[in-house]
């Protein structure tokens, strides 16, 4: 298997393993979001989860999930973001809610 098609089936694996546990296996709610966030993007705050729910609907599908890790790749790439340097929330808010 390439690395892309690996890549792709642990995004969907990691989707599937916390969505459904509150019922709908087709989204993640609130509390799924939550659980998903700390141990897979630990330090990742408030800001990150009002990223992941675009549409405001309080449950995120797999079109906002792949957004939000397109956007986390993208920014990372731009080096936007600094998770080592423990600067995550002054730069969440200076370019996610300015």
């Amino acid at each position: 298997m390439s690395k892309l098609l690996g890549a792709i089936g642990i995004l969907k694996q990691t989707f599937d393993e916390y969505a459904g546990t509150d019922g709908d296996k087709t989204t993640l709610s609130k509390k799924e979001i939550a659980a998903m966030l700390k141990k897979e993007l630990p330090g990742a705050g408030v800001c990150t989860k009002n990223m992941l729910d675009e549409d405001g609907d309080g449950v995120v599908n797999f079109n906002e999930y792949i957004i939000f890790v397109a956007t986390l790749v993208n920014a990372l790439e731009r080096k936007i973001l600094l998770w080592a340097a423990n600067l995550y929330p002054v730069i969440c808010h200076k370019y996610f809610l300015a």
